[in-house]
């Protein structure tokens, strides 16, 4: 994956139109399990990893999509959770929204599904 200006560490998200698998974009395989291991345990949400470290988390433990927290609560951890994007290089402003979008099979031109890669274009998977 290009374009997320990550210079260390991964985020991850359960949020993936129409999907809603983890999707991990990292700089570190180590970092990229983590994250993917802590979205587990916090049955879905988004996480950011650094150096081996969780440095932001949200939990959607609702289908991985939804929190339980007031919605103050969620702003303000979200706030957060940008911040630790940040930290990790992302170019991105909404680094969490751009993973949820990666997923996506039905928008151009190759996008990552649960069956592999797909060329939206040709409608087929790509060996």
């Amino acid at each position: 994956m290009q374009g997320f200006g990550l210079k260390k560490g991964a985020i991850a998200s359960t949020v993936g139109h129409d999907s809603h698998n983890i999707c991990v974009v990292g700089v570190s395989e180590d970092d990229m399990a983590m994250a993917a291991n802590r979205l587990d345990e916090i049955k879905g949400g988004f996480v950011v990893v650094e150096d081996g470290k969780v440095t932001g988390e949200i939990a959607l433990p609702v289908a991985g999509l939804m929190s339980l927290e007031p919605f103050e609560t969620v702003r303000d951890t979200l706030h957060h959770l940008r911040k630790a994007a940040y930290a990790l290089g992302t170019t991105l402003q909404e680094p969490f929204l751009q993973v949820a979008f990666l997923p996506l099979p039905v928008i151009p031109h190759l996008k990552i599904s649960d069956r592999g890669m797909v060329d939206v274009d040709k409608f087929c998977l790509i060996g």
